[in-house]
């Protein structure tokens, strides 16, 4: 049997390409998934992937995340979807009518005009209808894989990861929480004996690696990331630079997360440190750069059946392809080029 954990990204709808990616992981029969840490929408991927699979294996975990994708608007009936695939192609277009729509660019404007604390309770999260459909006693027991949602603390600035007894509905939400649309989420610490205020965990940890460092975890740790790392065009006008910034800042984190990795196995390697006296982490990474390319902030925050099929799609076959070659080296070394990458 083959153990991996999961590093599960954050980027609202686009957590569709995640879920096209496990619901492909799940057919490996000798792979089994250790530990998850994720972030906003990875965070609800994690939750549901943990809630399935700990009452009903991997069936369970594949039913669990067709139920969350279909509340967000999915299509997952077989006759349906099969009408919906020829037009998943044209995600890219659906995704620029939005995002140059009037509708969208009030939206947009409101979004910086106003803050949550205006309209608080006349609007609702919308995620609390998706969280609350969850098995929370499937989800904190120890069946399964470890699960770590991760957060920011307003006050500190620093990453809060929630864990077993921990986790909840609120954890969830304060992990997807985005500080232009809703209000802090207020959760208590035992630590400070206080109730903090969190917002969105992918600007701390989109998501955090280090929960997966623990010595009873595999060494390998499998990415799958939907925020693209690169952009060849650089961003001219206002949406395309507002979705570039996104983009910047929640990747950071994670790979300042992946530069520490690099430096641990050069120390490693090097005989600088004994080896066993660290992790050494096998580092791999699963993505369609080319899609989210095509894609922007506006398909993350307005979902529609046609793009979150073409995510589905390319998070499927961008972990066939893993598989296909890479399998082999799971347990065995990293696939992830950090020495390119931090040369």
């Amino acid at each position: 049997m083959i153990r991996l954990n999961l590093a599960l990204q954050g980027g609202g709808a686009h957590g569709a390409l995640t879920w096209g990616a496990l619901d492909r992981l799940l057919d490996e029969a000798d792979i089994e998934v250790a530990a998850i840490s994720g972030t906003s929408a990875g965070a609800l991927n994690a939750a549901a992937f943990k809630s399935g699979w700990a009452t009903g294996g991997r069936d369970g975990a594949r039913a669990a995340l067709g139920d969350l994708w279909e509340q967000v608007g999915a299509v997952t009936d077989p006759r349906l979807a099969e009408w919906i695939a020829p037009w998943s192609d044209t995600a890219r277009y659906v995704t620029k009518a939005i995002e140059y729509s009037p509708l969208y660019a009030v939206f947009d404007a409101a979004a910086r005009m106003m803050t949550p604390a205006m309209y608080g309770p006349f609007i609702r999260n919308p995620l609390e209808k998706l969280t609350s459909r969850f098995d929370w006693e499937a989800i904190c027991s120890s069946s399964g894989p470890e699960l770590h949602i991760c957060a920011t603390n307003v006050r500190t600035g620093k990453i809060r990861v929630f864990t077993g007894s921990e986790l909840s509905s609120k954890a969830i939400l304060a992990s997807a929480c985005l500080p232009t649309l809703f209000e802090a989420i207020e959760i208590y610490d035992p630590k400070t004996e206080r109730e903090e205020s969190y917002w969105d965990g992918g600007y701390t940890g989109n998501p955090a690696l280090f929960p997966l460092y623990l010595p009873h975890l595999p060494d390998d740790i499998l990415i799958v990331n939907i925020n693209p790392l690169e952009r060849e065009e650089i961003p001219l006008d206002g949406p395309s630079i507002q979705n570039r910034i996104n983009e910047i800042s929640f990747n950071s984190s994670l790979l300042r997360e992946m530069r520490a990795i690099n430096f641990v196995k050069r120390l490693l390697h090097g005989g600088s440190v004994p080896k066993g006296s660290m992790k050494d982490v096998n580092l791999h990474m699963v993505g369609d750069n080319e899609l989210m390319n095509e894609l922007s902030v506006a398909s993350k925050l307005f979902p529609t059946p046609i793009t979150l099929a073409r995510l589905f799609e390319a998070g499927h076959n961008a972990m066939d392809r893993f598989l296909a070659h890479h399998k082999d080296d799971l347990g065995k070394r990293g696939t992830v080029d950090l020495e390119e990458m931090f040369g």
